[in-house]
Parts: structure tokens; sequence; C-alpha cells
């Protein structure tokens, strides 16, 4: 597990925009219940979620079409949280940092870590805008 004073503005990349954390299972099973669409963002503490992965979630929310709930679960400090979102990511082997877009609780499109790593943070917000202006 990180210390929390490590993690805090990595958490904040993403909360100052809006995503809500989860910490426990039932935190996951209760967003991914909602009606709507909901992001999943997998947070890490490696380099590839600070320069591309985090960058690119908060730039795809400049989208018009975007996500009805936007939630995070940080690898390496939630582990309940992250295992059970992990659980909703089947069949894709577990990755991080990573992001899933769910639609009524189904899981409609997934960026795995080799998606992320080594590409720029416009390019993963495209992405997933093809996939807002798709499913949401």
């Amino acid at each position: 597990m990180y210390p929390a004073e490590l993690v805090k503005p990595m958490r904040e990349d993403l909360t100052r925009v809006g995503f809500e954390e989860l910490h426990t299972p039932e935190d996951v099973d209760t967003a991914l219940a909602k009606e709507g669409t909901t992001l999943v963002v997998v947070n890490s503490v490696c380099g590839c979620a600070a320069a591309n992965a985090r960058p690119g979630a908060r730039l795809s929310l400049e989208n018009t079409k975007r996500p009805d709930h936007i939630v995070t679960v940080f690898a390496g400090v939630d582990k309940d949280a992250v295992a059970q979102a992990r659980q909703h990511m089947i069949p894709f082997p577990p990755s991080s940092p990573s992001m899933a877009l769910f639609k009524n609780g189904e899981l409609v499109h997934m960026l795995e870590r080799h998606h992320i790593e080594g590409r720029p943070a416009e390019l993963i917000a495209e992405n997933l805008i093809d996939a807002y202006n798709e499913h949401c």
C-alpha cells in the first residue's frame, strides 16, 4: 500500500475535475448499478498514469457527450475496490492504469495499460470521446 500523502496529488488529478473516489467493493457495485454511463479509471502511481492516463481522462471530459458518472479506484491503495472493479471488467486481464466505460452496468469499452502506455493524452482522450459519442 502506498502512503496517503504520496498518492494524494495523484488522486486530486481526477477528483478536482469531478471524479468520485470508490474505496470499497460496495462503492464499486453501487456506482456500476446506476442507470446511464459510467467511466471507471483505475488510477496508478506509474508514469504512464501521470503522463497519459489522467490527462487523457481529463481531456475527454471536454467533449459534449460524456459519461453520466465518472469514478476512480486507485491500484495499490484501494485494493478491494480495485479487485471488485476488475471483476466487472472481465474478460480483460487486470492492468493499471486502465479505463472502462459501462452502460447500465454493462462493459461497453475498455482501455488497457497497453493502450495507454507510450501514447499521448490527446490520443487517449480521442479514443474515449469516440466511445462517449457512441454510448453516451
